[in-house]
């Protein structure tokens, strides 16, 4: 009796120690369950908006961030928004927005057939009035800002990896191209809406075809605008500002006028020091100055020519040589000043 109660004893011994041996030998698949929780729960989200980014609060920040343990299995680029400051349009908050929805949706859809890299990086976005903390933790304080969270990030102010101001106001492309260097995905191309819908290209073609005849009639009989020489010379002034001035680059990337300085929200800057950004207004500036030599050297080749006083021609001769000087002398320094290369002049060895 005595030996099959020690042998009782000693089974039951061994079956607690059993049972208390498994949670050592399988953290990793709690752990495991838990992180599938966490990312098909961000699909969820993701499922839910038309664009795919998952707005984020104080509740869903800890969910997500400060409740795990790094590394997790995913990675978040969260863009800061502030809907009371979408009406200041140096920030151009709302058009940013849009353009990191874009970007969202992008991503999704050009990799809707590899669910392993979609489940690995979430766009999320983050209102101030709903999580005022959050902002805290991320160190937050002016906007625009994006910043990225990588899947070790412990400390979300230390950790995290800001946006560039510059790859903020060049839009989605750029924000794609941030978002590469940071992890081994791929974007893919930005997916933009079509600017004509059907519906409006249609009737457009028939508008067309409506007034073609009316059209035809009045280029024959010579009365048209095309006909008329000062409409061509504006034009010709109108495409040299354009080209000199960098407008095609600043409707193409979307690029603002100016930006808020985001040591003083309450200056604005207009020249962006740095050879990779430029804004609409340094664009107007040296286009204006450019404009101004070309403009000059027009009326002297063509008009000052014809003036019989020879002193009035010497006189507007220099007035126009020192003003372009001081026109390139302007362009010179702003573009030293931008990229921090200089223009040297080289004299001839024989002079």
């Amino acid at each position: 009796m005595a030996i099959s109660a020690t042998s009782r004893s000693l089974h039951l011994s061994l079956i607690l120690i059993i049972f208390s041996l498994i949670p050592i030998f399988t953290p990793s698949a709690a752990t495991s369950s838990d992180d599938s929780d966490l990312v098909a729960e961000l699909l969820t989200l993701q499922s839910q908006s038309d664009s795919g980014l998952i707005h984020l609060n104080d509740g869903l920040v800890n969910r997500f961030l400060t409740s795990t343990n790094p590394p997790r299995p995913f990675s978040l680029l969260i863009f800061f928004d502030a809907v009371n400051l979408h009406s200041k349009p140096e920030l151009q908050l709302k058009s940013l927005r849009s353009e990191f929805a874009l970007l969202a949706s992008s991503f999704i859809s050009n990799n809707a057939d590899n669910p392993s890299s979609r489940s690995k990086l979430f766009f999320c976005d983050l209102e101030f009035r709903d999580s005022q903390s959050s902002f805290a933790l991320f160190g937050v304080n002016s906007l625009p800002h994006i910043r990225f969270v990588p899947t070790t990030a412990r400390n979300l102010k230390d950790d995290t990896q800001p946006m560039d101001a510059g790859d903020i106001s060049r839009m989605a492309e750029s924000m794609a191209e941030f978002i590469e260097s940071k992890t081994n995905l791929v974007v893919g191309p930005i997916r933009r809406p079509p600017i004509i819908s059907k519906t409006q290209l249609i009737l457009i073609v028939l508008a067309l075809l409506v007034w073609l005849p009316f059209m035809a009639k009045k280029v024959i009989a010579g009365q048209t605008l095309l006909h008329e020489p000062k409409v061509w010379l504006a034009g010709a002034v109108f495409v040299y500002f354009f080209s000199v001035s960098g407008a095609m680059h600043n409707i193409i990337r979307k690029m603002p006028m100016f930006l808020a300085d985001r040591n003083d929200p309450s200056k604005l800057i207009f020249f962006y020091q740095g050879s990779g950004m430029q804004l609409g207004a340094e664009g107007f500036a040296v286009g204006f100055l450019y404009t101004i030599v070309g403009l000059l050297l027009a009326f002297v080749t063509h008009l000052l020519v014809k003036v019989r006083n020879v002193n009035v021609q010497r006189l507007v001769m220099v007035v126009a040589l020192l003003v372009s000087f001081w026109a390139v002398k302007k362009v010179v320094y702003l573009d030293n000043w931008k990229t921090g290369y200089g223009i040297h002049m080289y004299w001839p060895s024989s002079w």
